[in-house]
């Protein structure tokens, strides 16, 4: 336990709970991160993946439901408003189509003055509902991709090892004691994934629910695997490459829902141009890396008391995850494609992942109002 990094009040046994477990002296001639804290690896880390989980829950219903979702909503209502308005400008006499009996039908009432919200359709109001949670949940994945991937970026930029040539990543292997930095990066990048696991299950399933699980896991696996195996360097750069596109998917779907589809369409170009990038083309020369330059810079050695956790079968476990990420991803890479396509043809990118339970109702609705 770290109980010199916790405060005097803190009980010991909440210690590994809030502060980074398994502190060591710093290495004499570190090669990354000189005046940072040092730490191993334990099971005692899962106490402080525990405390993530719990506060990005927190954080993503804060801001979910204190920015996000007021925001979409306004927009949306707005938006809503407008549209009505132009209808009764359209029809020169400022008055909508009225049926026989001289009321305005379901938009503007007799005297020609647009309803309240309270007065919109049960349709509309699903519709509205289901964007604003979309749209809610789209802005948390932002957030936290934004965010991560910065800092991502700094830890990838104060080791020394390049994207480009990740020949880097094996050099001087293991690479233990870990940087404070290095540590933190890990175990919240870890909990992210649980957490997504755990809103997978909670939630009304998608189309792609098995996809996401099975992406989720086996990254959660690489994750594991790697921490404790002493991979960390070659992690870094991997959890860097895949968060990148994941800054653009999201946002460019937060336009759609709040109908700035020239935005939207722009942004997931962005999106489809970074994703090619990064986890086809840089994510490829990792896999190749892992399979060719691993080899020729460490010797195979199985020995915990030195951190070395080198085998042919470790590697090839590894390799096989990674490849099947991969394969996964093109996957989806062919589902980009298609919707690019939609865009190039005039139409609106969307996204095409939807809630069965939020379709049957549409449905079953539209049929009761026939």
């Amino acid at each position: 336990m770290n109980t010199n990094a916790a405060p005097e009040w803190l009980p010991s046994f909440a210690v590994p709970f809030f502060t980074l477990s398994y502190p060591i002296p710093r290495p004499a001639e570190p090669d990354s991160f000189y005046n940072s804290s040092y730490y191993g690896t334990g099971l005692l880390d899962g106490w402080f993946i525990i405390t993530c989980i719990a506060v990005m829950a927190v954080l993503r219903d804060a801001a979910r439901l204190l920015a996000l979702e007021p925001l979409a909503r306004w927009k949306l209502a707005r938006d809503l408003h407008h549209k009505r308005s132009l209808s009764k400008t359209q029809n020169g006499n400022g008055h909508t189509n009225a049926k026989s009996n001289g009321h305005a039908n379901g938009v503007a009432n007799g005297s020609g003055h647009a309803t309240s919200d309270a007065h919109i359709s049960k349709r509309e109001q699903r519709r509205m509902h289901r964007s604003v949670l979309r749209f809610a949940e789209q802005g948390w994945s932002f957030i936290y991709y934004a965010c991560q991937w910065s800092y991502g970026l700094y830890v990838h930029r104060n080791l020394p090892t390049s994207v480009l040539n990740p020949v880097d990543v094996w050099i001087n292997y293991p690479h233990i004691p870990l940087a404070g930095p290095i540590k933190f990066y890990y175990l919240t990048q870890t909990a992210f994934y649980l957490h997504q696991m755990l809103i997978l299950n909670a939630e009304a399933r998608r189309k792609d629910h098995w996809q996401m699980m099975t992406h989720h896991v086996v990254t959660v696996a690489l994750m594991f695997g790697s921490y404790f195996y002493n991979y960390t360097r070659v992690g870094v750069l991997i959890m860097l490459l895949m968060d990148a596109a994941d800054i653009f998917l999201p946002l460019a779907k937060m336009l759609r829902y709040l109908s700035f589809l020239t935005l939207c369409d722009v942004t997931f170009v962005l999106f489809m141009v970074s994703w090619f990038v990064t986890r086809h083309a840089l994510f490829v020369l990792v896999i190749i890396s892992v399979c060719r330059d691993s080899f020729r810079h460490i010797p195979l050695a199985w020995d915990p008391k030195r951190g070395l956790f080198f085998t042919r079968g470790v590697l090839n476990g590894f390799i096989g995850m990674l490849i099947s990420l991969e394969i996964l991803q093109l996957v989806w890479f062919a589902m980009i494609v298609r919707v690019a396509w939609l865009v190039v043809s005039g139409q609106n990118a969307e996204d095409t992942r939807s809630d069965d339970e939020d379709e049957e109702s549409d449905e079953d609705q539209t049929k009761k109002n026939q």
